[in-house]
């Protein structure tokens, strides 16, 4: 599963809706966004392993767990096929082995290789730089702190051994909650996507350009969610009575119905959050992600 959503800097420096605000996940997916606006570019002196993405791999596996191609595609939320091209290019470069799972001979398990060391060791002062810069607005007790919280909520431990990077966890975490409230959400026929939207048109009809810098992603990416809630039913477009030029969103009778059904459904999830971090660390993780993503990006 990757995330469809289109990036850009303006979309990262929305508003933030306090309905949003309200919930880790989309807190996460937020800080997730803005990670990857801030994540260094690899010039072509970089064999195999060339990109932040790249290197996402490559750091997961200095955990002690053995991940096979498909769970280390699903903690990174990034979809088989692309994976698979991923791999293949990391293995040529020898950075990477792939061998049979001997424990379920239609997967495969994958091991850093040394080669792969070397190319995290090379990336590493770039890679750290971009998490200062995504950081910027924490204090470093702060940072530590979100490192915590984060690496609680993955059931990390020091133990695993590595450096943590705070940018890492904001990726694995996004993906990890949002398969989570993906899941939860199917009975539903929704997606998060899905519930964002519904949740901002909750508090009154808004132009298409309007819920896009709500949801902080693009206008191109807002298409897609409209059209989908459209045909459902749940959302219709009207003229804007302010401006006869544009169409306004309003949710339907249908789409009240179904956020009340998946905001209980979502509140479950976010409530699984708490069982893992505390209500007090479920709290402070929102408050040092608002922090974190309400700061405007100044790239290098």
């Amino acid at each position: 599963m990757e995330d469809d959503y289109a990036l850009s800097v303006e979309a990262t420096d929305a508003e933030l809706p306090p309905a949003l605000a309200a919930y880790a996940a989309h807190l996460l997916r937020r800080a997730y966004i803005r990670s990857n606006l801030l994540a260094p570019e690899f010039g072509p002196g970089f064999h195999g392993a060339s990109g932040a993405r790249d290197f996402q791999v490559l750091d997961a596996l200095t955990a002690p767990t053995a991940f096979s191609q498909q769970d280390l595609g699903d903690r990174l939320g990034i979809n088989r096929t692309t994976m698979v091209k991923l791999i293949d290019r990391l293995e040529a470069a020898g950075q990477v082995t792939r061998a049979r799972n001997p424990g379920d001979r239609r997967s495969y398990v994958l091991a850093l290789t040394d080669g792969g060391r070397a190319a995290i060791k090379a990336m590493e002062p770039a890679m750290s730089a971009g998490d200062d810069r995504l950081t910027a607005a924490l204090a470093p007790a702060e940072r530590d702190r979100l490192d915590d919280l984060l690496s609680t909520l993955l059931s990390r431990t020091d133990t695993d051994g590595g450096v943590r990077r705070t940018g890492s966890l904001i990726a694995q975490s996004h993906h990890f909650v949002r398969r989570r409230i993906e899941d939860a959400l199917t009975d539903v026929g929704l997606q998060a996507r899905h519930f964002g939207a519904l949740t901002v048109l909750a508090d009154g009809p808004c132009s298409q350009q309007q819920l896009a810098r709500r949801l902080g992603i693009s206008e191109q990416g807002i298409l897609q969610i409209v059209d989908d809630l459209e045909n459902a039913g749940r959302v219709v477009r009207e003229r804007d009575p302010q401006d006869r030029r544009r169409y306004a969103l309003r949710l339907t009778d249908a789409g009240q119905q179904a956020l009340g059904t998946a905001r209980r459904v979502v509140e479950t999830a976010e409530a699984e959050m708490g069982t893992t971090l505390g209500a007090d660390g479920r709290a402070e993780l929102k408050a040092l992600l608002i922090k974190l993503v309400r700061t405007g990006i100044r790239r290098p």
